[in-house]
């Protein structure tokens, strides 16, 4: 019995030492966690104040760098201020001649008018002077020397009325075309676009007389299948190494001539094959296509088109109009009616897409019927284009009116682009169907003795007769037939209109 209680008392004893030791044992432990933790959190410290330290310096850096990008800005939008001050001061200039032209111009058109007053003033003294001395010479009522008055006084009016008429028509003219030369000019030189058109092909190169025989196939099944795939008509006939494809549609005609290109390239030529290379020219042209829309639309500077309205502008790459390609002929309209509106005042955004697109209607004008400004006026209003652009591309031909000074601008372009040196070209036959057309509707008029169109139909010179058409009647003449010249017919650029009266006196002497 005491040993068991000896032995509880030493147990005892040594679990009071066991936790005494465990409590310094733990005490231990925890107070090295919290060095640990104290360095730990130093060296934290320490690196942030490092991080601190770096990201201060790249701040300053960044600030500095900041700083001498907003002073090269601000020198920049600085020497831009500077340059347009200079560009208004010019215009202001240019305004304040123009005022003092117009001021000049209305000063000599007061004269003109007291001249004229004191001219019929003049007149009416010498009408009341030579009607008395006719009632007295000759004995003649008063209304019959009335009568031979007025008849006298109407002609020397209506010559004095001509002349003057052609004296400030001459002036407005002058001063209209060099305005107008010295813009259209400009315009041109700045575009300085090539002369050479492209034209659509429509003739594919063999490399042999044999490879007909092959394109044509057993009982004609290859040409056969060739043209119920492409809806071109293929004509093989005695042109040496050369097959002729014919089709309205120069879409079609490409992608049968890109297929027909790789069957001779690849050589072999039957029905099944000839379905899968038509399929894969389709293709590609669509990309051509694309690819040619989106290019001309980046040029032209007209971004944000529909991909509708993007695929009929690169339908135009493979569309000509007298050796003109219409792509490049709408590019460089809307390089020219952009130029001209900077130059007018005018929205510049708008006058370059209506000019872009003012021939998209000739894209599908064999599919619609009508004329293409208009189709291309449906097809623009159809894909959401804004009404100012839709009135440019209806009215460039004259079809519609046009309603703003962009839609002037838009049809002055296409003129301009379609008429300057190398645009375009003509056949031989349409130049004598023109000028014989042109000959013909001069000849319409009552009064005209004889009509002659010159200089490769810019100028028709009528010669009229004079004891039916005085100098009043010339001037009005020119105009009505001008008038009628563009209601009927088509030409590129303009036409000068000339009407001489001649007045011969003849006698003999016995």
């Amino acid at each position: 019995m005491d040993r068991i209680i000896v032995a509880l008392i030493i147990l005892a004893v040594g679990l009071a030492l066991g936790g005494v030791a465990g409590y310094f044992y733990f005490q231990y432990r925890a107070r090295l966690k919290v060095e640990g933790a104290h360095r730990q959190a130093e060296r934290i410290i320490g690196e942030a104040e490092t991080a601190a330290k770096e990201m201060l310096i790249r701040a300053r850096d960044e600030a500095h760098h900041l700083r001498e990008e907003a002073e090269q800005e601000g020198k920049r939008r600085e020497r831009q201020l500077r340059e347009e001050e200079e560009r208004l001061q010019k215009r202001r200039a240019t305004l304040d001649e123009r005022f003092e032209q117009l001021d000049k111009r209305e000063r000599t058109l007061n004269q003109r008018q007291s001249a004229l007053d004191k001219r019929q003033n003049q007149l009416e003294k010498i009408e009341k002077e030579r009607l008395a001395e006719l009632e007295r010479v000759a004995g003649m009522s008063q209304e019959e020397a009335k009568v031979l008055l007025l008849q006298t006084v109407e002609q020397e009016a209506r010559q004095d009325m001509a002349r003057v008429i052609r004296e400030v028509e001459a002036e407005a003219r002058e001063e209209a075309e060099r305005r107008a030369r010295e813009i259209v000019t400009l315009a041109i030189q700045r575009i300085a676009s090539d002369q050479v058109a492209e034209v659509a092909v429509s003739t594919v190169p063999l490399p042999n007389d044999e490879m007909k025989g092959r394109i044509i196939g057993r009982q004609g099944r290859n040409i056969r299948a060739l043209e119920n795939a492409t809806g071109v008509d293929l004509v093989v006939d005695d042109t040496p190494e050369a097959v002729l494809l014919s089709c309205f549609d120069p879409v079609r005609r490409e992608v049968a001539r890109v297929a027909l290109s790789k069957l001779i390239l690849d050589g072999r030529i039957h029905p099944a094959r000839i379905e899968k290379v038509v399929a894969k020219a389709r293709e590609e042209v669509d990309q051509i296509i694309r690819e040619a829309g989106e290019q001309a639309a980046i040029e032209a500077g007209v971004p944000g088109l529909r991909p509708e309205i993007v695929r009929l502008l690169g339908r135009l790459k493979f569309r000509t109009s007298y050796g003109q390609n219409q792509l490049a002929h709408a590019v460089e309209t809307a390089h020219i009616a952009g130029i001209l509106a900077a130059e007018l005042g005018a929205n510049v955004q708008v006058a370059k897409a209506g000019a872009l697109l003012h021939d998209i209607g000739k894209a599908v004008d064999h599919e619609v019927e009508g004329p293409h400004a208009l189709i291309g006026a449906d097809l623009a209003k159809r894909y959401g284009l804004a009404p100012a652009i839709v009135n440019c591309i209806a009215a460039h031909h004259g079809e519609s009116e046009g309603e703003s000074l962009e839609a002037i601008i838009v049809e002055a372009a296409d003129a301009i682009s379609g008429a300057r040196p190398g645009a375009r070209r003509e056949s031989l036959e349409t130049y004598v169907k023109r000028i014989k057309a042109l000959e013909e509707v001069a000849n319409t008029f009552e009064g005209v003795a004889e009509a002659y169109a010159v200089q490769a139909g810019r100028e028709i010179r009528i010669l009229v007769k004079p004891e039916q058409i005085d100098d009043l009647a010339a001037i009005q003449l020119s105009k009505n037939i001008a008038k009628a010249v563009e209601e009927n017919l088509q030409y590129p650029g303009q036409i000068k209109v000339t009407v001489i009266r001649e007045t011969r006196a003849v006698d003999f002497a016995r």
